[in-house]
């Protein structure tokens, strides 16, 4: 799968995506795995699919906006600390550059992100 062209549409929930392990260093519980498929980049935005499986990994993130698609997870917000938050389909969530956390997926997570 590639970036879409104008006027292309995707089945972002069913789209097949290769998945890879995560760095060693990232990984608290479990063998998580993740994906990424980048669908355009719009005036230096870029837009995309997010998936990761079952486990428990940290992340700096980037000023991001996301959409869950399906899945389920917590996201602890290590630094600034803020209240940890529950996510699942329908869910959308600001994550702001440099913020570090804690993400545990119970059920395969699938977003897409604007970043």
């Amino acid at each position: 799968m590639s970036g879409l062209a104008p006027g292309e549409g995707v089945d972002a929930g069913a789209a097949p995506l290769a998945h890879e392990p995560l760095p060693t260093d990232e990984v608290i519980i479990g063998a998580p795995t993740t994906a990424v498929h980048d669908l355009a980049t719009i005036g230096g935005v870029e837009v995309g699919i997010w998936e990761m499986t079952p486990g428990t990994a940290s992340d700096t993130e980037v000023d991001e906006v996301f959409v869950v698609l399906s899945g389920h997870a917590r996201i602890e917000f290590v630094e600034p600390a803020l209240p940890a938050i529950e996510v699942g389909p329908g869910s959308v969530v600001r994550l702001a550059e440099g913020q570090r956390t804690a993400w545990t997926v119970t059920e395969t997570l699938r977003k897409i992100y604007i970043a």
